[in-house]
């Protein structure tokens, strides 16, 4: 399955220290990540990753793309929460994509452990036969 990793700023260390705690799992999909977060998760878990542009010079239009195209089957976007922060339009244009084509999205580490838990024992499976029928 292919897997979207996303961090804002704040929550960089948190994604790497998920990455390092699930390897296990993660080592038997496809990764993807904008530039600075995927770069971390290679330097911390040696999972390989493939790399977005960093976000704000296109790599979330790269992830937007591939998530409209049903390539990305599963994000764990671990977002911002405070709420002194600008308002993130990466993030809503990334959950509204997901509301739309039905893909499994985690924006805090619960549901993160959640979804890959889900992943490991085959809960996602159903992904396969999304991509068949949309591929037709």
């Amino acid at each position: 399955m292919n897997i979207a990793l996303v961090a804002n700023d704040n929550k960089k260390t948190l994604m790497e220290n998920l990455c390092v705690a699930y390897r296990h799992i993660l080592i038997k999909h496809d990764l993807y990540a904008t530039g600075t977060t995927g770069t971390l998760i290679e330097e911390t878990s040696s999972l390989p990753v493939h790399k977005y542009l960093a976000g704000d010079l296109g790599g979330e239009q790269q992830l937007a793309s591939q998530i409209s195209n049903n390539v990305i089957d599963l994000i764990i976007f671990l977002k911002d929460t405070d709420p002194m922060v600008k308002i993130d339009h990466t993030a809503e244009t990334v959950i509204r994509l997901c509301n739309e084509h039905n893909i499994p999205l985690a924006t805090n580490l619960a549901t993160a452990e959640v979804l890959l838990l889900a992943l490991d024992r085959g809960d996602l499976d159903w992904r396969n036969l999304v991509k068949e029928s949309t591929a037709q």
